[in-house]
Parts: structure tokens; C-alpha cells; sequence
């Protein structure tokens, strides 16, 4: 479509487009954001350059798209966590943990898994430290007709694992209660928007698919996993102080890179509430 209120400049044939002329400290008029949800569905990751913004300018335009999440695993007395609706994810010098490591989407161990991700830079390493992001509308078209077929109908069994978050000083839940959180999705889902198809697979939550065992199941999911991140559906974001990006939840695995140890890295984190996937 014709962008006459922002501009918009592709980062990566696959995904991702940075967005200019719109000043999110300011509320956007239904024009502007008409774009700018088009964009989001357009490159399905979008990023907004040296924006300076409170928490209050975040959460307000994360709710232009919709109810906000609160994370279940944050524990409120960390520093920094005084809104649960804003998840600072934060790595200090010392750690070399850092919070969502590997391709994921996040919480599809949920009912109803997330519609989007806000995630706003407030301090960078000065190396490293960047987001992957890859297309799974790609990840499906790509395969052939017959394994799409056989992927008709299929579920997985997606299940929060407690073995990804130890260590972590975020997590106020026990290992038990984290290992309770499981949902079953549709292999091939229907973007609620678009109407395209895609693979809404990952894999460090998706078990195994829903009426095989997990040993059955590895051989397949690992190789549509590993298709699924081919670097030519993927694009690669370098984070500077003050930029945002929202990437679109429904439609795009996300990797950050683990290569700043020795670093603080400061982020601010809005969630937008999804739909049941079908």
C-alpha cells in the first residue's frame, strides 16, 4: 500500500522496515496509525529510531492494538518492575544469562498467545546485543505441497520449560507452575488479519505434536524448526539506545544474541494481549 503519513524503509528482503516521521511521544491520529498497523502487518516487524518515550507513551501505544499483558513470571520486587504492564529485561555486567535466548515466539504456552511484542532500548552494549527475527509465513510457503498437506490439521503440544529460565532473577514462579503452562495449537495457523497461512511452530516450547510421543515427533519439528529460521527468512537488528521495535507475535520467531557479556543492557518490554489461534 501507499505510505503518505510515515515513511517506511525495508531493512531485509524477508522482513523488518524501519519507520520515520512518527514521533511516539506524541499520540499518534487515526491516520498515522492506520499506517503504521499496516506496516506491522506489511513487514511483520517494524522499527521506530531514537524515540524518547516514558513507560506511559509505551503502554499507550501498545493499547492502540489492544489490551496489555502483564508477565506472569516477573517477580514484582525486582528493581525496575514497579508496572507490571512494562517487563524491564535486564543483563547486568556480571550475568551471562539473559532473559529469551534462542528462536521463540512468546507465550504460546497460553491459551490465547501474545499479539505482539513493544520492545524499547534504554541502555546498549557498545558491540552485540542484537535481535534476530524470522518469517514464518515464508517458513511455510516454502515447503512443498506435500508435507503442507500432511500438515493440515496437525496440533502441537506447546509447554512452558522451567530448564530455560535457570538462574534468572526475574522468575518469581516455581519450576512446578511453569511446567503446568501448556497449551495445544494448530501446526499451519491463519493470520487473524492478513488470512495467510504460517507455520507457528518453535522450538524450545513446542513439545511434541498432539497425539505422538515426543520421540516420534522430534524428527519432524526439528527439521521444520530449523526451516523455519533459514537465513533468507530471517533479518538481523542492530540496537541503538532509544530505538523501538514491535514485532508481530502471530507470524514472526525472534532470537536475541548472547554476545555482550561483560555489558549492561537495559530494555523496556509492552506486550499486546492475542486471539485463540486457528
Amino acid at each position: 500500500m501507499p505510505y503518505n503519513r510515515i515513511q517506511v524503509r525495508p531493512i531485509a528482503g524477508a522482513l523488518g522496515a524501519e519507520i520515520h516521521g512518527v514521533d511516539l511521544s506524541k499520540p499518534l491520529n487515526n491516520e498515522t496509525f492506520s499506517e503504521v498497523h499496516q506496516a506491522l502487518l506489511d513487514y511483520l516487524v517494524i522499527f521506530f529510531p531514537d524515540q524518547h518515550i516514558t513507560q506511559e507513551h509505551q503502554k499507550e501505544f501498545g493499547r492502540r492494538f489492544g489490551p496489555l499483558n502483564t508477565h506472569p513470571f516477573v517477580h514484582p520486587d525486582r528493581e525496575g518492575q514497579q508496572d507490571p504492564e512494562v517487563f524491564e529485561v535486564r543483563h547486568e555486567p556480571g550475568e551471562t544469562y539473559i532473559f529469551g535466548e534462542g528462536w521463540h515466539m512468546d507465550h504460546t504456552w497460553k491459551e490465547k498467545p501474545l499479539m505482539g511484542g513493544i520492545l524499547y532500548a534504554r541502555e546498549v552494549p557498545p558491540y552485540g546485543g542484537d535481535t534476530l527475527f524470522s518469517n514464518l509465513y515464508l517458513a511455510y510457503e516454502t515447503l512443498s505441497d506435500g508435507l503442507k498437506k500432511t500438515l493440515e490439521g496437525m496440533k502441537a503440544v506447546h509447554a512452558a520449560n522451567p530448564d530455560l529460565y535457570v538462574g534468572d532473577p526475574n522468575i518469581k514462579m516455581t519450576r512446578q507452575q511453569i511446567d503446568a503452562l501448556t497449551a495445544v495449537h494448530p501446526v499451519v495457523r491463519t493470520h487473524p488479519d492478513s488470512g495467510r497461512k504460517l507455520l507457528f511452530l518453535h522450538p524450545h516450547i513446542v513439545k511434541r505434536f498432539d497425539g505422538m510421543t515426543v520421540e516420534e515427533s522430534q524428527p519432524l519439528l526439528k527439521y521444520l524448526c530449523d526451516h523455519a529460521v533459514r537465513p533468507e527468512f530471517t533479518c538481523r537488528f542492530s540496537w541503538k539506545a532509544n530505538d523501538l521495535a514491535f514485532w508481530d507475535n502471530r507470524a514472526v520467531m525472534h532470537n536475541p544474541i548472547n554476545d555482550y557479556q561483560g555489558f549492561r543492557r537495559v530494555m523496556h518490554r509492552v506486550a499486546v494481549e492475542g486471539t485463540k489461534p486457528v
